[in-house]
């Protein structure tokens, strides 16, 4: 083993295999907590279906509520695999090849996902809807007097796909930045193409990351809210806002929301069943080496041509759109209402969320890693189910918890923390998850072989090596936070505005250069910590 002399004592199998029977405390513990508290919402939703009776379950198997249950599982598979299919040849290309002007395509590529789903709606209805801004640039040279109807599942499918594709991006782009270049070495000296070591060697060591990619956008999708709600497509949230703003009724809500609970279930069971048991780290010493550059030869600008083709759609447009209403505002003599402290408010209670919540997905990601025990994979299945509940669900659930049973947190940034917490974990455990399975185990035996606490080997060894993973989980968390508005409108403190409640506000009461000016503004400060983030990638 690396790291052991010829004259040092041979250690144990239980030195060497320190992750069985059992984890230390400083990983169970904290991995225990962090699921106790991913797990209160949920608890709410039992209790107030539980005291429901009869009513619930007739209401549950009506065929209407049948019908809205596949119009959200096929909407959230039809997007996962859209996104999948675009985000693994951008992360190609702006990770491992000589794409001109890779590491700006690789921050514009990532934009998207500051672009909250709400606003994408808005774009698309403005632009592409049937009257839109588009059918008045053909109205006159082409005749065209109505274009096909954006509403329902086509526009559904479109924005959050192109909203959401970077989830699995910046997993694959972290996932790529780890994998061992001499697997796709050896593949080549062995007489295979560049393509069918491609599929053969690099393709099944990315399965972690695009499994946990396509995960959270199907799991985002199940619980948007905004995009579905303005182009009319009836999923199970849009049937949970009615059941609340028409019945009043938060206890058959909370029965719908528990049924997208159950779903979101059954899609990390199915993911974890898709992992096997395979590994995907170096089974042999020596140093990583940066992966060589793949030349494109004559597909160089085809593939820049990809790239500005899905920026276009998917920054582009809704930037342009956003900037029309604000021209044209300003024009008409519209009021700007000041936005400083909204922007300081965003900025510091997305940084905070961001760490709070890495902090909490460490020791669970580390746990689905190294213990392969029943518990464990609980702990984490557990961390998960927050992102499938609707954030109006989650934040009512925490209105209830609070005003019940946490007085002094109630309507507090704690509180507010805690909820983006519930909500965002899964980015991060993804994205650290699919670094920690390219690194080596044994590294850190060899350190507990020399005399290394458990703490102190995974701190010094591989604390060092994840960092990509960390990075793009601290990102995640951020511009989700940026962008959130259930949570941040009910649980905020009273006057506390962010960019995203400044957002709904103004286009609610169809101030659109108002609502304009923070979304651009939301927009610049989310992209800016996307290229910090990319520029700060080694390569």
């Amino acid at each position: 083993m690396a790291g052991v002399g010829a004259g040092a004592v041979a250690p144990t199998a239980r030195a060497l295999r320190w992750a069985r029977p059992w984890p230390p405390a400083f990983l169970w513990l904290p991995a225990v907590l962090v699921a106790g508290a991913v797990l209160l919402p949920l608890a709410y939703l039992l209790v107030r279906t539980l005291g429901a009776g009869d009513e619930v379950w007739r209401l549950l198997f009506r065929a209407r509520t049948l019908l809205v249950l596949g119009r959200s599982l096929s909407l959230a598979g039809a997007v996962a695999a859209t996104t999948v299919a675009l985000a693994l040849p951008l992360a190609w290309l702006t990770a491992r090849t000589d794409l001109p002007w890779r590491r700006l395509w690789a921050v514009l590529t990532s934009l998207p996902l500051v672009i909250p789903s709400y606003v994408g709606a808005l774009v698309a209805v403005s632009a592409l809807g049937p009257r839109g801004m588009l059918q008045g640039l053909l109205a006159r040279p082409f005749g065209v007097d109505r274009l096909p109807e954006i509403y329902g599942f086509p526009g559904a499918w479109l924005v959050l796909s192109l909203l959401s594709y970077p989830y699995v991006l910046l997993n694959l782009r972290a996932a790529l930045g780890r994998l061992d270049p001499a697997l796709e070495e050896a593949s080549r000296s062995l007489g295979h193409s560049a393509w069918a070591t491609f599929r053969r060697v690099t393709l099944p060591h990315l399965r972690p990351a695009l499994a946990a990619g396509a995960l959270l956008v199907a799991l985002y999708t199940l619980s948007d809210f905004g995009a579905v709600s303005l182009l009319r497509f009836e999923t199970f949230t849009w049937a949970i806002y009615l059941q609340y703003q028409t019945s009043f009724d938060r206890t058959l809500a909370a029965a719908l929301g528990l049924v997208l609970v159950v779903f979101a279930i059954g899609l990390l069971v199915l993911e974890g069943a898709s992992r096997g048991r395979s590994r995907y780290y170096r089974s042999t010493a020596g140093a990583v080496r940066p992966p060589a550059v793949a030349r494109l030869g004559k597909w160089r600008w085809p593939a820049v041509a990809l790239c500005a083709l899905v920026v276009l759609g998917a920054v582009a447009l809704p930037l342009s759109v956003l900037g029309y209403w604000l021209v044209r505002g300003l024009l008409a003599g519209q009021a700007l209402a000041p936005l400083g402290r909204a922007t300081v408010n965003s900025l510091y209670v997305s940084g905070m969320a961001a760490a709070v919540v890495l902090v909490a997905a460490l020791p669970v990601a580390v746990l689905s890693v190294r213990y392969r025990v029943w518990v464990v994979a609980l702990l984490e299945r557990a961390s998960y189910v927050g992102f499938a509940t609707p954030g109006i669900v989650v934040a009512l659930a925490l209105v209830f918890f609070g005003a019940r049973y946490a007085t002094p947190i109630y309507q507090t940034l704690a509180l507010l923390v805690f909820a983006y917490g519930v909500l965002f974990l899964p980015t991060a455990v993804g994205a650290v998850r699919s670094s920690l399975l390219q690194i080596n185990p044994n590294l850190e035996d060899a350190a507990r072989s020399l005399g290394r606490t458990p703490f102190r080997a995974f701190a010094g060894i591989t604390l060092p090596l994840i960092r990509p993973g960390l990075a793009a989980g601290a990102a995640l968390v951020f511009l989700l936070t940026m962008k959130e508005l259930p949570a941040t409108l009910l649980l905020s403190p009273i006057g506390f505005k962010t960019l995203a409640t400044s957002i709904w506000s103004s286009a609610s009461e169809a101030f659109f250069a108002r609502a304009a000016a923070p979304a651009l503004l939301l927009v610049l400060a989310s992209s800016l910590s996307l290229a910090l983030m990319n520029l700060g990638e080694r390569r």
